[in-house]
C-alpha cells in the first residue's frame, strides 16, 4: 500500500492525542508514515508511541535549528518526504499551525488542499465542514498529492501496533532569510485542565456568563467532568476569559465527545469551531437561541441555577468530595 505522510503534532516529550487521531484516518488510504521535525533525539523519544498507534515509517527531520523558526522546517520536512515516497496523500492537523503549513505545502507541490476535513473514505472523498459551519461538503482532489488539513477530534485514536518500524533522516534545508524567525518565546497560561483541541469534554462559556468571575461556574463543572474551558468570542473580547481559550472560526475548532455551551447564543462564528462535536448541551436563557438548532440537548434556563446543580450531581456520581 502507498504511504500516507502524517506530520507529528508533539512538545518534544509526548505525542499530542491529534496525531494519533490522523494515523487513524490515515490507514484509510494506506500505511501512515510519521514525519517528525523536532531537535536531534526527540525521534528516538516518541517513535515507540507512534508505532504503537499504527505508524509503520518515520521520517525524522532533526536539527538544532527547527525550533528557531516559524513553520519552515514542517514544510520543508513534508515536501522532502513526499518527494521521496509519492504518498497517496499528506494529512495534519487542522490547527492554526497545520492550516498554513498545509496550505504552503501544497503551493509548493503544485497539489490540491483540503480544510477542515471531519472524514474520509478509501477512496479519498474528504468530508468538510465549509463557509463558517453553514454546509457540509464532499471533496475530492484531482491533481497533485492530495494535502488534507483534519479537524481535531473528527477521528477517534486507536492503537494498532507495528513491530518493525522503519527510521529514515530527512534533511531539512532552511533558508533564514525567506522564513520568520522566533526571536522570543512566552509561555502560555496552563494548568492540569486538558488542551481544548485535545479534550474529550469542553465546557464553554459566553456573554450570558456576564464577567470574568462568573467563569468560575464554567470551570467547575469542567473539572469535575475532566475537561477543557472554552469561551466563545465575545466572551473573549469582553475580557471576560484569555483569547487562548477562545472556540470558534477565528478561534480554535473542537470536536470533543461532549460540548457544553454555557450562554452561548449559538452565532455562526462559534458554532463553526464546535457544531462537530458528538453531543451538544446549550443552556441559555432564551428559547430562541441559535445554539439549539445544533444541541443533542438543550436546558432553557439562568446558567447560574443549572450548572451548578450539574456540578453537584456529576461530583456527586463521580465520589468528588
Amino acid at each position: 500500500m502507498p504511504d500516507v505522510l502524517v506530520l507529528v503534532d508533539h512538545d518534544g516529550e509526548r505525542v499530542h492525542k491529534s496525531t494519533y487521531e490522523l494515523l487513524a484516518a490515515a490507514r484509510r488510504l494506506g500505511d501512515p508514515a510519521a514525519v517528525l521535525v523536532g531537535t536531534p533525539g526527540t525521534t528516538v523519544r516518541l517513535k515507540d508511541s507512534l508505532a504503537r498507534h499504527g505508524a509503520t515509517s518515520v521520517y525524522a527531520a532533526e536539527s538544532t535549528q527547527v525550533g528557531g523558526f516559524l513553520g519552515s522546517p514542517a514544510v520543508e520536512a513534508l515536501e522532502s518526504a513526499a518527494r521521496q515516497v509519492s504518498p497517496a496523500a499528506v494529512l495534519v492537523s487542522a490547527t492554526t499551525d497545520g492550516k498554513e503549513v498545509a496550505g504552503r505545502l501544497a503551493a509548493r507541490l503544485d497539489s490540491g488542499l483540503l480544510i477542515d476535513a471531519v472524514d474520509l473514505d478509501a477512496s479519498g472523498v474528504v468530508t468538510q465542514i465549509v463557509f463558517g459551519g453553514s454546509y457540509t461538503v464532499r471533496s475530492e482532489v484531482t491533481h497533485g498529492v492530495p494535502v488534507i488539513a483534519v479537524r481535531p477530534g473528527a477521528f477517534e485514536p486507536e492503537e494498532h501496533p507495528v513491530e518493525a518500524m522503519e527510521h529514515e533522516l530527512v534533511p531539512v534545508p532552511i533558508a533564514p532569510a525567506a522564513s520568520a524567525r522566533v526571536i522570543a518565546r512566552r509561555a502560555p497560561l496552563a494548568g492540569d485542565r486538558p488542551a481544548l483541541t485535545e479534550a474529550s469534554v469542553v465546557v464553554s462559556g459566553g456573554r450570558g456568563v456576564a464577567g470574568a468571575e462568573g467563569f468560575k461556574v464554567v470551570e467547575e463543572l469542567a473539572d469535575v467532568l475532566g475537561g477543557a474551558v472554552g469561551a466563545s468570542r465575545a466572551a473573549v473580547d469582553a475580557g471576560y476569559y484569555p483569547h487562548q481559550y477562545q472556540v470558534g472560526q477565528t478561534g480554535k475548532s473542537v470536536s470533543p465527545q461532549l460540548y457544553i455551551a454555557l450562554g452561548i447564543s449559538g452565532a455562526i462564528q462559534h458554532l463553526a469551531g464546535m457544531q462537530t462535536s458528538k453531543t451538544i448541551v446549550a443552556v441559555n436563557k432564551d428559547p430562541e437561541a441559535p445554539v439549539f438548532g445544533v444541541a443533542d440537548y438543550g436546558v432553557v434556563g439562568d446558567l447560574f441555577s443549572v450548572a451548578p446543580q450539574l456540578t453537584q450531581e456529576v461530583a456527586a456520581r463521580r465520589g468528588i468530595a
